[in-house]
């Protein structure tokens, strides 16, 4: 599937329909919401999400906007270095300011990034912090201050080709007389970024050809690897990609290659090193694998943080095993449903998670992939 695509029905979740699948996902050893109803004689009470110490009380729609402003799809997520939380969405004023309480405190972006904000991943440099957008039909990997201020723009590389030689986004001839040569450009769909320890970054083209791109950290291109196809070291949207430092001495190119439901691990020179997969293919159908269809990712000390479209956020353990699965959405008919209307969700069960992370306190942000936008925090209790 070349992006998020809405369906075209929209599905409502009853609360026997909720019960019901709470039970299976019990019986299979998944972690639930605790949902409780309006009227409970004791008054309200925590929603607690995880187990032992991966354990959460859910705040549902997090972020309070101001009167007047509105999300669009809630694409990304992350804390600055001042604790702050930043979330990049599609509507106007894309990027938005909190603080650690829900508190609205600024945005930027005008009318730039309507439906173009997609991927955003932070990076400080010699002090200062710089946000990497990945702006899919933009068709560019912008990199800016945290004012929004561009400090420098790239288009689809021109000089890319694949592992056979071949260009990776050639012009195509007009397809009527007179009419003008379409761009290359058109092809390049980036989605996410990630940063390596020397200072370069790589660029995934989820939405469009399925690369990786390789760069300085001036943003001079350097090579290219991956792209469409169903080898080991091939792609079916490569949507979000990480470097992974939990062996300092060999950080490692973790992508989520969401179509296949695997993880691909590439050599900073882009190499493939190892896949991480579910048990067996069966799994990738009926969704029983720890891996749907993940998006990104997060690291905090030896765990990596997964929002998964399909309904939930996984925690991997140094090893890769799934240690939880929060939020997991009993109501299958809303994983990945961005048509899900809002008064249908259900506090503490995901429809479509798209980016996430931690904050230095262990708490966990949620971004979903929802045309109203939706944002819960995960404080770790």
């Amino acid at each position: 599937m070349p992006s998020d695509q809405p369906s075209s029905r929209t599905p409502s979740v009853s609360r026997r329909r909720f019960m019901q699948g709470t039970a299976a996902t019990v019986a299979a050893g998944l972690a639930v919401p605790t949902i409780l109803r309006a009227d409970d004689k004791a008054g309200a009470k925590p929603m607690i999400v995880g187990k032992d110490e991966h354990t959460y009380e859910v705040l549902d729609n997090w972020a309070k906007l101001p009167k007047g402003m509105a999300f669009g799809n809630t694409h990304s997520v992350l804390e600055l270095a001042d604790g702050r939380i930043v979330i990049h969405h599609t509507g106007v004023d894309s990027t938005c300011f909190f603080d650690p309480d829900g508190k609205f405190i600024e945005a930027w972006g005008g009318r730039t990034y309507i439906g173009n904000a997609h991927g955003m991943d932070l990076r400080k440099e010699g002090g200062e912090e710089f946000l990497y957008l990945a702006t899919t039909g933009m068709h560019k990997s912008i990199k800016t201050d945290l004012k929004g201020e561009v400090v420098f723009s790239n288009g689809y590389p021109k000089d890319a080709k694949n592992a056979a030689g071949q260009q990776c986004y050639p012009d195509a001839p007009p397809k009527v007389a007179g009419a003008a040569e379409q761009s290359g450009a058109r092809l390049y769909k980036p989605t996410f970024t990630a940063f390596a320890p020397n200072g370069d970054f790589y660029v995934t083209d989820g939405y469009g050809e399925g690369y990786i791109h390789h760069y300085s950290p001036k943003g001079e291109y350097l090579n290219t690897f991956a792209g469409k196809g169903n080898a080991d070291n091939q792609t079916q949207c490569p949507h979000g990609i990480f470097c992974d430092t939990r062996n300092p001495d060999s950080p490692m190119l973790l992508v989520a290659d969401r179509e296949h439901h695997r993880l691909q691990y590439f050599t900073l020179d882009g190499k493939l090193d190892h896949l991480v997969t579910n048990d067996n293919p069966e799994q990738n159908k009926d969704d029983s694998g720890k891996l749907r269809r993940p998006c990104q990712f997060s690291q905090r000390g030896s765990e990596i943080l997964i929002p998964d479209l399909r309904g939930r956020v996984t925690i991997l353990d140094k090893d890769n095993n799934a240690i939880v699965q929060l939020g997991d959405n009993p109501d299958v008919s809303q994983r990945a449903n961005n048509g899900v209307k809002k008064d249908k969700t259900v506090p503490g069960a995901f429809c479509c998670p798209h980016g996430a992370t931690w904050d230095h306190d262990g708490n966990i942000y949620v971004v979903e992939w929802l045309p109203y936008g939706r944002v819960t925090k995960l404080r770790k209790v």
